[in-house]
């Protein structure tokens, strides 16, 4: 089956001004290196863009941002939404402001049931026309999505893609054997990355990518071109790197190793606050070994 969206889209974060205001000057500057270094689109306001820190009205504010600087590349807003009403008027007002798609979460605090949860996600997009990445991570939100209720949601053709984030290898398999190529699979977990390429993802929304995205798409090329030891190579160093995502403290994990390559700052969002002490000594530890390591990439 043909999809709109493959490759690398990075999960980018929001920048922020040391008083906690929007910074869309870095944001915009940031989504720009991002196209620069190759990324396939661009997904805002997510877990790592600190979404549940900002307002309807922000979220808008930072889509019509990215979409002056994306150029063709497609343009997602998150909807993670406490109740199935907000989530309608969002997915309705990111159309109006020129979104490309969505990635729709479940409804969040509330863990739903599987009627619940497919009845949420028909009516969020019944309330849009846009293309929908659906957003499996029942390790953080408590709500999973199977691969028989995507078969059940299979009918919806605004249903694209799928974000995969079990934390389980297992479940790319078992969504093909139950759907086939009925969605754009993504990989969601960095560290599982190259292991959801071999089988058989079709892209990854990547995070670690906002610090390093020439190694992020030089992974995605290289698999998908079946050069699996140059890819292996690079995915074996950055390893110790992509680990920083699978975390509580992702945010200020990634926005600290942005800020070390010069690509942002690490402002956050009360209740987050940015690391110190040991936790801060050991992230800037494996970046900086990172960096002094860094792999020869290939020509693009």
């Amino acid at each position: 089956m043909s999809h709109p969206w493959r490759g690398v889209f990075p999960a980018i974060t929001t920048q922020f001004h040391a008083d906690e205001s929007l910074d869309l000057a870095a944001t915009a500057r940031h989504i720009a290196w991002q196209i620069e270094q190759g990324v396939d689109g661009i997904i805002l306001c997510g877990s790592l863009g600190e979404a549940s820190t900002l307002s309807a009205e922000e979220k808008l504010i930072i889509l019509k941002t990215a979409k002056e600087v994306a150029g063709d590349l497609p343009v997602l807003l998150t909807v993670a939404e406490d109740s199935t009403r907000a989530a309608q008027a969002l997915a309705h007002a990111a159309h109006a402001a020129g979104a490309d798609g969505l990635m729709l979460l479940p409804a969040m605090r509330y863990v739903s049931d599987t009627p619940e949860t497919l009845n949420h996600y028909r009516r969020v997009a019944a309330a849009s026309p846009l293309p929908i990445m659906i957003y499996n991570n029942p390790l953080a939100y408590g709500v999973d999505i199977t691969p028989a209720m995507l078969a059940d949601l299979a009918d919806e053709p605004k249903f694209v893609a799928v974000k995969e984030s079990s934390g389980d290898i297992r479940t790319l398999t078992n969504i093909i054997n139950t759907v086939g190529g009925r969605y754009a699979l993504f990989c969601g977990v960095d560290d599982l990355a190259l292991e959801s390429l071999m089988m058989g993802a079709d892209g990854w929304v990547a995070g670690l990518v906002v610090a390093f995205p020439a190694e992020t798409v030089a992974i995605y090329r290289l698999a998908s071109a079946g050069r699996w030891e140059e890819a292996r190579a690079i995915y074996r160093w950055f390893a110790p790197l992509l680990h920083l995502d699978v975390s509580m403290k992702l945010v200020q994990n990634l926005k600290l190793a942005q800020s070390l390559v010069g690509q942002g700052n690490e402002h956050v969002r009360a209740p987050r606050m940015p690391l110190s002490g040991a936790e801060r000594e050991r992230v800037q530890a494996i970046v900086r070994t990172g960096l002094a390591t860094r792999p020869k990439l290939p020509e693009r």
